[in-house]
């Protein structure tokens, strides 16, 4: 038997006013609003990122063409592959996360072909088990993204000092959510969605529907690599190593 969840907020309820929506929402304690009203429930000892929604949430726009960006990916099968675009203005030091993909069971080449619209020269920032070879063909997970067109970064994401903690890449992401230099577009449901789940259990992070998560930690931690569509890299600064893109 299959089955199917369906989670509704109380904007969905067509048949309340504004008014009486509004009624509701103030009747619950603050602390119950999210669950009670939109279906986000209460997990584990608390969310990874406690923030609402609404502090990261914009609409879409044309980012600038002067705006570096990076993609981040996350590999999978049974559970998805994920990827995001991080457009980055750097005068406000905000990330802009502009684009989100998610799907289960697909190969390098049917990613690939989707990811490269967003840009084919834009550099991809991925996960240390890119480094794991294919039983079949004896490519490295991250080389078969490459030879399908895609700009990957010549190392899997990590701090400059070479350690890639998950601790501390959600810190820099709970940082700049709580300081405004976080936002994404409000239409990213899929984004929205792992964001609002994500928590722990007794402490630690819950490794399940983390997807688009881990994407978004590795393009942050890797923000130094962001680059204009079409810019070489400048010799002397960090980028210079990844001067063969493009």
């Amino acid at each position: 038997m299959s089955r199917h969840v369906t989670r509704m907020a109380i904007e969905d309820a067509g048949h309340l006013s504004a008014e009486q929506k509004a009624a509701i929402v103030a009747s619950y304690p603050a602390h119950e609003r999210d669950a009670r009203t939109r279906g986000i429930p209460q997990l584990g000892s608390g969310r990874v990122f406690p923030v609402a929604d609404a502090a990261l949430a914009a609409p879409a726009f044309a980012t600038p063409r002067h705006w570096p960006v990076i993609g981040g990916i996350d590999f999978g099968w049974d559970h998805p592959t994920a990827a995001v675009r991080l457009a980055w203005d750097r005068d406000a030091d905000c990330a802009w996360i502009t684009h989100a993909y998610r799907v289960r069971q697909a190969t390098p080449v049917i990613h690939a072909a989707a990811l490269k619209a967003w840009g084919r020269a834009m550099p991809w920032a991925w996960p240390h088990d890119g480094w794991q070879h294919d039983m079949q063909s004896g490519t490295a997970l991250a080389d078969s993204y490459r030879d399908q067109g895609l700009a990957m970064l010549p190392d899997h994401a990590r701090f400059e000092d070479g350690s890639n903690g998950l601790e501390a890449g959600l810190m820099i992401m709970l940082e700049r959510m709580q300081t405004g230099r976080l936002k994404v577009f409000d239409h990213l449901a899929d984004w929205f969605e792992e964001f609002q789940l994500y928590h722990r259990k007794d402490g630690r992070v819950v490794k399940e529907q983390d997807d688009l998560m881990s994407a978004t930690r590795y393009a942050l931690i890797s923000l130094r690599f962001a680059r204009v569509e079409g810019e070489r890299a400048r010799a002397g600064t960090a980028a210079a190593d990844y001067a063969s893109f493009g």
